[in-house]
């Protein structure tokens, strides 16, 4: 994980979609955070209280969107007048085929955006835009629950969460609803920014709010796009069982595999030997923890999966680069300020 945001190239333009029909409030949530996440950028970046990037409502055409609620939509640009480093596509009321034929140049937009690099963060039935595009073909997403049988029939070739709240494909994120959008907002704003930038704002927008699910697996979806089923099998088991007692000799004797195989199968296919991706699973948790929670670094030591607290210390100094109270007081350490 990024301690310092100067070890991160500047982002320099946010771009969130808007079109007839978008909830408000999810336009205005992305603007507001990702405002704040410029704020604490360009403090940390040594330029004061100024925002260091651009934060944009972008429209399709110059006219405003006219929201789901009736309200007006500015068009702070248009699409093809932005290069953004991302994009949100917020939540939306309505017939999607109605918005798409009124719409024709998002889907071309979005594609040329994604080739030159841009990352996509789509909240709710916001994830109908980057699939229509093609941009989650044979990758994972989720979508709101009301949505997803539509969704899935729409798009067969994505392989849809039903069960998530948050999805990573790498360059595309999914939130499932409104309230998981806003934990898409801090991940995102940490992979941009760097941890201090999210961490401060996360603390600042919902520092009281009490998840039901885990945030810390959001980012091990970019190593399931891999075709070994056994494998993607254990991954998902890793994701219920991480903080129980096991041995990788009996989790790869029970999908009928040598522990040699098991070993060459699982780096081949995520990138990670098999310790190294349960540890940065239990430090991603722990992490959430950490940051959402009160609870003291012995409780998340053993919640995670480590009986010895000191081991558990010096596992998350090894990839963080801080100690669990360090990175707990950066949600902190700027009340008083």
């Amino acid at each position: 994980m990024l301690t310092q945001t100067s070890s991160l190239p500047p982002l320099q333009e946010v771009a969130i979609l808007a079109t007839n029909l978008t909830i408000a409030s999810t336009v205005m949530q992305a603007k507001d955070f990702f405002y704040m996440a410029s704020l604490n950028d360009g403090r940390q970046r040594g330029i004061g209280l100024q925002p260091s990037f651009q934060t944009l409502i972008v429209t399709a055409d110059d006219q405003p969107a006219n929201s789901f609620s009736q309200d007006p939509l500015p068009a702070q640009a248009r699409i093809d007048q932005v290069e953004p480093q991302l994009i949100i596509l917020p939540a939306f009321w309505g017939d999607f085929d109605q918005l798409t034929a009124q719409y024709p140049q998002v889907l071309p937009w979005l594609r040329e955006a994604h080739s030159k690099g841009a990352v996509i963060g789509a909240v709710a039935n916001g994830a109908y835009w980057a699939a229509a595009a093609g941009l989650l073909d044979q990758k994972e997403a989720t979508t709101y629950w009301r949505y997803q049988d539509d969704f899935s029939a729409r798009f067969p070739r994505v392989d849809l969460q039903r069960d998530k709240h948050l999805t990573d494909a790498g360059s595309i994120l999914c939130a499932a609803g409104i309230d998981s959008g806003r934990d898409l907002f801090v991940h995102l704003a940490e992979r941009l920014c760097g941890a201090g930038v999210a961490q401060t704002v996360a603390r600042d927008v919902f520092y009281e709010v009490q998840r039901s699910y885990s945030l810390g697996v959001i980012g091990f979806g970019g190593q399931k796009m891999h075709h070994d089923p056994a494998i993607l099998q254990i991954q998902q088991w890793l994701e219920s069982h991480f903080a129980d007692k096991f041995r990788f000799e009996d989790l790869a004797s029970r999908h009928g595999m040598s522990i040699r195989n098991f070993m060459r199968r699982f780096q081949q296919a995520t990138g990670d030997k098999p310790l190294q991706y349960l540890q940065r699973m239990r430090i991603e948790i722990a992490k959430s923890k950490l940051s959402t929670s009160q609870l003291s670094i012995k409780t998340i030591s053993y919640e995670v999966g480590y009986d010895d607290a000191s081991f558990f210390a010096r596992l998350f100094r090894q990839h963080t680069n801080q100690s669990p109270n360090q990175y707990r007081r950066q949600y902190q350490r700027q009340i008083t300020e």
